[in-house]
């Protein structure tokens, strides 16, 4: 087992880098390929402030099918979310993300753990991130990139089959601190795929919030549309009407209606949810590839965002948090890979 420690966090605005000169490394099983980017300050993939560094897969390889494509050509510090430029579209560096990645927010105002405390100046706690500075009074802006004022190593130990990633963080301006371990697996024998995530809470105050996965789903770089079915393990209603989104509620699926082209947008919040972690349970199926994929999790669901554009769609599923001091909190998240027609396991 080897065992590797990122160097500490800084903070930058980064230009886009090409995926073959970051850090990374591939785990395998018979059926699956994954290759996850490795936190690095100066070089890795994403040096953004929003998403969790950790576990971020930039290739999930099946049956011949690339389920990971990047949706964006450009990488813009001065772009806040995204935006179009001519055929191509940039984004930040707090954005410019692939895969399944992972985000942490703080509740009651999802903000970040001892942001409304923090003066101008003062540090706040992005967990998976670091230790930031708040620069001003400007409301809390996940868009935007903060500094990493205090960082942190990570320590990486790799397997055949499993990467196991661990952050510890500790401010004593704040009064929050974790012991954070995500590890990404591969089931022997299955198209299977782990994120087993702990987060231990060694501060002084409560940590109260929630964690979704983007699910960004762009598979061989073929464009959201009628190929693709969203399905859901409870039978979803949109909480406010679709106008002219190009979406169709059907029972436990939600179609698109034509294909996303120009500067089309889709954002829809499904409920009808309840309390079992057998509502977190949807399918993303392609009839054009033949292929779905199958996102579970043993924890209940707290929200869910239906979200695209031309080059990318998503279903995000949430999970809510409180952790007392003192207290860990642990999930898992499991994607399974599959060719058409879909057959429960």
């Amino acid at each position: 087992m080897n065992k590797l420690v990122a160097v500490a966090l800084a903070a930058a605005a980064i230009p886009g880098i090409a995926w073959a000169q970051t850090p990374s490394t591939t785990i395998t099983n018979d059926q699956l390929s994954a290759t996850i980017a490795l936190p690095d300050a100066q070089q890795g993939y994403y040096r953004g402030t929003r998403f969790d560094w950790s576990g971020v897969i930039t290739s999930l390889k099946y049956q011949g099918h690339e389920y990971i494509t990047p949706w964006s050509e450009i990488n813009d510090p001065a772009v806040s979310d995204y935006a179009y430029r001519g055929e191509q579209i940039a984004t930040g560096t707090s954005t410019t993300m692939v895969g399944l990645p992972e985000e942490f927010a703080s509740l009651p105002e999802r903000t970040a753990l001892g942001w409304e405390a923090a003066k101008p100046g003062g540090t706040f706690v992005k967990i998976g991130v670091g230790i930031l500075r708040k620069p001003d009074e400007q409301p809390y802006d996940h868009f935007r990139q903060y500094e990493i004022v205090k960082g942190t190593q990570w320590e990486v130990e790799k397997q055949a089959n499993a990467v196991t990633f661990k952050q510890v963080i500790n401010d004593a301006d704040s009064g929050y601190g974790y012991v954070y371990t995500k590890k990404v697996a591969l089931v022997a024998g299955k198209a299977t795929l782990v994120l087993e995530h702990t987060l231990r809470n060694t501060g002084s105050k409560p940590i109260s919030g929630f964690v979704y996965n983007h699910n960004f789903m762009r598979w061989d770089n073929q464009t959201p549309g009628p190929d693709y079915a969203m399905h859901f393990g409870f039978d979803p209603k949109p909480a406010d009407p679709l106008g002219d989104t190009p979406l169709a509620y059907n029972g436990r699926t939600v179609n698109f209606t034509r294909t996303l082209v120009g500067k089309d947008a889709i954002r829809s919040l499904p409920v009808g949810f309840g309390n079992e972690a057998g509502d977190y349970d949807f399918r993303f199926e392609n009839t054009r590839l033949g292929i779905g994929l199958r996102a579970t999790a043993n924890q209940p669901l707290y929200r869910a965002v239906i979200w695209g554009i031309r080059s990318v769609f998503a279903i995000e599923p949430f999970i809510r948090y409180d952790i007392a001091p003192g207290q860990q909190f642990s999930w898992t998240n499991t994607y399974q890979a599959y060719q058409l027609p879909y057959r429960q396991e």
